[in-house]
Order: C-alpha cells, then structure tokens, then sequence
C-alpha cells in the first residue's frame, strides 16, 4: 500500500549544497546589491575632517516630509533648506550636505518615493528639487 503526501527528496540539493561549499559564510550571509543603491551619489568632500552634528540630524528627523494629500512639498524644502543653510564646513560644498541629510527628512509615501529613485540618478540638488 502507498501513502500519499510523502515527500521523495530530490538530488537537486546535494548540488546546491556543492555550489555552496566554494563560498565563505560571509558571502552567503550577504544580501545582493546589484540593482539596489541610493538614489543620491554624494561627490568626494575635500575636507579632512567633517562630521554632521547629531542635534542637525535630529531637527532633520523632527519636521519629515510624508507626502500626505496636505503636505506640501514646497514649504518642506524651504525649510529643510533654512535648516542646512546654518552649516559652513570649509571645503564642503552646502548641496553636498543637503543631499546627505535630504533622506533623513523623508517619511511613509515621501520615503517609498525616494527609494523608487533609479540608483545613482541624482548627482546634485538641482536634480532632486
């Protein structure tokens, strides 16, 4: 008599089990990246010592963008902008710093925006706003 419902294994896995045996556990354990990235490519600073203070990037945090029908964008960059412009590092263009904080500021449907962004598409301020 068979019983149905039992599972036959399948050779498939001893392949796979092959295939793996040529990599290290920190190669299997890393997730892909291809395809993936941020969306904003910040250039090279120049300056030898930078740091973005941890208060900035809590005010950044305190007033995000949602994205909701009665946000509006233009108010949010104004002061996002108004915020940034605070900043004077030598050798560290302000664009550079906004764009570093800019993702920081976004929340919900602004957020899932922002991470629909081909990688590496936008290069300056100019082609986020």
């Amino acid at each position: 008599m068979r019983i149905p419902n039992i599972v036959e294994p399948k050779l498939q896995t001893i392949t796979e089990i092959i295939l793996m045996a040529d990599r290290t556990m920190e190669e299997l354990l890393q997730a892909p990246t291809e395809g993936y990235g941020e969306a904003i490519v910040i250039l090279e600073i120049l300056a030898k010592i930078f740091e973005i203070k941890t208060n900035l990037l809590q005010l950044v945090q305190a007033n995000k963008f949602h994205g909701r029908e009665n946000d509006n964008p233009h108010t949010h960059i104004s002061n996002f902008k108004r915020m940034t412009a605070t900043l004077n590092y030598r050798d560290v263009p302000n664009d550079a710093i906004k764009l570093m904080l800019f993702p920081y500021s976004l929340e919900d449907r602004a957020r899932i925006w922002y991470e629909k962004e081909p990688p590496n598409s936008i290069l300056t301020w100019d082609d986020l706003v």
